[in-house]
């Protein structure tokens, strides 16, 4: 199973079957980089306990780890060491930029996820894909909790290392999902303040899901990512592909932060006031100049200290280049999972 996904995957050799069975249940291959594995019949799955997760890597192609991290995950389950208790959607995002090594291709995938979406082009293209397939696997199983995990790693070093993007949405989410981070450890959790049309943000807006973008380290090549300090996060992947309860921390031990602002570049003429090696989350005080802007001037720290989380000068005219956050109280939390 493992190996036939991922050479149509990556290589487009098609498999000798699109479906078969694993120790625990059976696996479908809907598309390249798309493969749902669902219980056996005879395994009763615990409608209070377990959810229909996604679990999504390589939106952006350059970012190694989650990829080991869900291929560990897979030959687990192959190999009948996890046991399935839960449908899941495994979903390897943009295969162009995966096999490239590059964040994108063209664009930018995790920017794309909106339902009205009218870009055209190789990754629109794929973003429409992959929200029919969302679609379609949330219908097949109405009677579970939604959860989309969307692992990423970022592009800089960061106070943080491990830490989640919460969505903007209506949804709410449960406070057993913080102790679930907590648990795994994520250090920190940055709460969105508006639409941002991330893969994740399609899960909780569209489905109700709980959702996160997990940020797990650092970029790099397929062979040099520190899976040991990811233990904890395949842990908690693996029991909700069991449907079995995590492991739980206080959400206290997280950090929490909100979005203030985003800065945007508007011109070709843009360009960040700091130094490229400056961490996610390091704080400027009030006063500080953070980017200069030929079409929109300075953006000058006004009057409480902002942090800055994922700075990145070189987004195209339009995007995002950067997030000024302050920090949040931790939500309140029962002790018991709901």
């Amino acid at each position: 199973m493992l190996n036939e996904w991922l050479d149509w995957t990556l290589d487009g050799a098609p498999p000798r079957a699109l479906s078969g069975t694993l120790p625990s249940g059976r696996y479908t291959l809907h598309a390249p980089g798309v493969l749902e594995l669902v219980p056996s019949a005879c395994t009763t799955v615990d409608t209070d306990q377990a959810h229909a997760c996604v679990f999504s890597a390589a939106i952006h192609g350059n970012e190694t780890a989650p990829v080991e991290l869900i291929g560990e995950l897979l030959c687990a389950i192959e190999a009948g060491t996890v046991r399935l208790g839960a449908p899941l959607l495994i979903i390897l995002g943009n295969l162009p930029a995966l096999r490239a090594g590059a964040r994108f291709i063209d664009t930018n995938l995790n920017r794309l996820f909106q339902r009205d979406l009218d870009a055209h082009g190789d990754e629109p293209d794929r973003a429409r894909e992959l929200m029919a397939q969302v679609d379609a696997f949330y219908a097949r199983h109405p009677s579970l909790t939604p959860l989309h995990y969307d692992l990423h790693t970022a592009i800089r070093e960061s106070l943080y290392p491990r830490f989640a993007v919460a969505p903007y949405a209506a949804a709410s989410t449960r406070s057993a999902q913080w102790r679930f981070l907590a648990g795994a450890g994520i250090q920190a959790v940055l709460h969105q303040h508006q639409h941002s049309w991330t893969f994740s943000h399609y899960g909780k807006h569209y489905h109700g899901a709980q959702a996160f973008t997990l940020e797990l380290g650092r970029v790099a090549a397929f062979g040099h990512n520190d899976l040991a300090a990811l233990a904890p996060m395949l842990a908690l992947l693996s029991a909700l592909s069991q449907g079995e309860p995590p492991a739980e921390a206080p959400a206290s031990e997280m950090a929490f932060f909100q979005v203030e602002h985003e800065l945007m570049r508007h011109s070709i003429n843009f360009h960040l006031c700091f130094a490229d090696a400056i961490p996610n989350f390091t704080a400027f005080a009030p006063g500080t100049r953070l980017a200069h802007d030929a079409s929109a001037g300075d953006t000058v720290v006004t009057h409480t200290p902002l942090h800055v989380v994922f700075p990145n000068a070189q987004v195209e005219i339009g995007a995002r280049a950067a997030l000024l956050v302050a920090p949040a109280p931790p939500p309140e939390t029962k002790t018991k999972v709901e």
